[in-house]
């Protein structure tokens, strides 16, 4: 069973800068898609970016398109999420997820991280 652990999460100024990060626990990452999900008090989890294990394809919500950069790193099990040009809508708890698919679906993720919060102050 893949364990995902996120870290990076933190408090920051509109207009900067975070990278979060996501550790996971086994090999069997390095052929998993990894995804970004997003989750506000009272909401539901929502899609943020994906990534194919071979880093060749990607997705973004249109929210975040041009702000947010997702990459990985198979030989140390890690997956990044840049954030640039934070904004406080951006404000919430970050999940780190593993999956066999690149989709923006929630369901098709088998794996979930324990969360880090952004905080974004205007």
């Amino acid at each position: 069973q893949v364990q995902l652990v996120e870290s990076g999460g933190g408090l920051v100024q509109a207009g900067g800068s975070l990278r979060l990060s996501c550790a996971a626990s086994e090999r069997t990452f390095r052929t998993s898609a990894m995804g970004w999900f997003r989750q506000a008090p009272g909401k539901g989890r929502e899609f943020v970016a994906t990534i194919s294990w071979s880093s060749g394809s990607t997705l973004y919500a249109a929210s975040v398109k041009g702000r947010f950069t997702i990459s990985r790193d198979n030989a140390k099990n890690m997956v990044y999420l840049q954030m640039n040009s934070l904004k406080p809508e951006d404000t919430t708890v970050y999940y780190c997820a593993a999956g066999g698919l690149v989709t923006t679906t929630r369901s098709s993720y088998d794996y979930w991280g324990q969360g880090t919060q952004v905080t974004v102050s205007s």
